[in-house]
């Protein structure tokens, strides 16, 4: 009996070994600027204690990341729309059908016209409509509506947000879209920019371009709901919204500055309106290192009630991680990812993975991109150029993706909703590690040097140990 029990035991060692070392496999694959997404051998992973370059600490997982993204804008739309159907399908299938490539699982859209609208539109241009009996969204119809459909069609759990870049025209004390008159030098340099505003009429930061009565303030909510229900009768359901995008900017585009207190107490109409929609709201988006505006609106008694999370874009970046430390319960997003030139070059792809870090090392909990698409020299109508994931060569009909689209897939493919955030330590800081609800491990590294670099990463009891190429981006999976 005691021989049979030791046998016994040795058996059950040995399936244990084996069982641990079948768990334990790794996949990689790695994008340099020459080769995007090109997989690699797998690596071996051994059972080591010996030194790590970083190990990946999985008793104390971080923040929950609920997905990654961009923005369905209308020059994306349009660029797509000028390559043949079957195209036009391979590339929204890429981005959006679980399981093929990026595996977008949450995006924004603008309430009315953007930067990247096609012109300048709102719902409802009635002056002094504060039923909103005109409100419409015919404009959306020949773009935004058709591209989320699609989208939508390998991705029906797709999630949405939106929000504003300018109220309706009437809503504003200067009446006009835009809160910055164009300069002669924008002039010159950007001929699409002229928007015919005078400068007498432009808004300012810290001050309210909004008109800050009451009837006004429920005119807009009203506004708010009305999209929430035009969406949602298109079969779009719009599950979050933020008040204004960068309320502290005065642009030359769509755009209208509020100070803080007045978006607290416009937040304090919306959100009864979006309570009975089932609509959650967000502050944001915030493009200012400044704990303080987001104080103002947490801690006010009219808004405090109805905002789940923040939104933060450009230099909103400096805010977030001071947020997150005194709010820690609090939901993040970075809102929108800086914009580029419209170069879609490889160093401002290195650049983006420092802002991914960043943003997602404070704390975010979703990282949308910007631009989906956008015709050869990713120009607006107002005359910025800017990157995408993907440029179309109106001319020839053809499409392709660009560096940045490639390092975001590094993360959006592999990094399932519901993975948390893991913190590492070791000397080799140049990357970002995630445990997905299945138990597996993602690493994503830069190689940022000029030669090779071999790394030893060691993620519970066990070392994975791949040679990274010189400036590349690279993510292992292991399982």
């Amino acid at each position: 009996m005691k021989t049979f029990r030791i046998l016994a035991l040795v058996a059950a060692l040995g399936v244990g070994l084996r069982s641990a070392q079948a768990q334990t496999r790794a996949e990689w694959v790695a994008t340099t600027a020459t080769a995007g997404w090109v997989a690699q051998p797998a690596p071996n992973v051994t059972a080591s204690a010996g030194p790590a370059d970083a190990e990946i600490v999985l008793t104390q997982p971080l923040q929950v990341i609920q997905g990654f993204g961009a923005c369905f804008n209308e020059l994306g739309w349009t660029s797509l729309s000028a390559l043949p159907p079957a195209d036009r399908a391979k590339v929204l299938r890429e981005l959006f059908a679980p399981g093929v490539g990026a595996n977008f699982t949450i995006c924004r859209m603008p309430i009315g016209a953007n930067d990247f609208s096609r012109d300048w539109y709102s719902y409802d241009e009635t002056p002094d409509d504060f039923a909103m009996t005109h409100f419409n969204i015919a404009n959306d119809e020949q773009t935004l509506i058709p591209f989320i459909k699609q989208a939508r069609q390998y991705n029906p759990k797709l999630a949405l947000w939106a929000s504003p870049w300018s109220p309706p025209t009437w809503m504003k004390y200067n009446h006009h879209y835009a809160a910055a008159a164009v300069r002669p030098e924008q002039r010159q340099a950007f001929p699409l920019a002229e928007n015919g505003l005078p400068a007498d009429r432009q808004g300012q930061e810290g001050h309210n371009l909004f008109i800050q009565e009451d009837k006004y303030f429920a005119a807009y909510a009203l506004y708010f709901a009305k999209f929430i229900e035009a969406y949602k009768q298109q079969g779009i359901p719009v599950g979050m919204v933020m008040p204004q995008n960068e309320f502290n900017s005065a642009q030359i585009f769509p755009s209208c500055p509020w100070t803080a207190a007045g978006l607290a107490r416009f937040v304090g109409y919306l959100g009864p309106q979006m309570r009975q929609h089932q609509t959650r709201i967000f502050f944001g988006t915030m493009e200012r290192a400044n704990e303080a505006l987001v104080d103002t609106v947490l801690r006010d008694p009219r808004s405090a009630p109805f905002i789940e999370g923040v939104g933060f874009q450009w230099a909103g970046k400096g805010a977030i991680a001071g947020i997150h430390q005194r709010y820690p319960a609090l939901t993040l997003y970075q809102s929108e990812q800086e914009c580029g030139d419209g170069k879609n070059d490889w160093k401002y792809c290195e650049y983006t993975w420092t802002l991914l870090k960043h943003y997602i090392g404070s704390g975010a909990n979703a990282y949308m991109y910007w631009n989906i698409s956008l015709k050869k020299g990713g120009i607006s109508r107002w005359g910025w150029s800017q990157n995408s994931l993907v440029t179309v060569d109106e001319a020839a009909h053809t499409y392709h993706y660009n560096h940045e689209y490639y390092l975001l897939k590094h993360l959006s493919h592999y990094v399932q909703p519901g993975a948390r955030r893991l913190a590492t330590t070791g000397a080799f800081t140049n990357l970002l590690a995630f445990q997905n609800p299945d138990k597996s491990v993602v690493l994503v590294a830069q190689n940022d040097h000029d030669t090779d670099q071999a790394v030893r990463f060691r993620v519970g009891g066990r070392t994975v140990a791949p040679v990274l190429r010189a400036h590349s981006f690279n993510t292992l999976l292991l399982k």
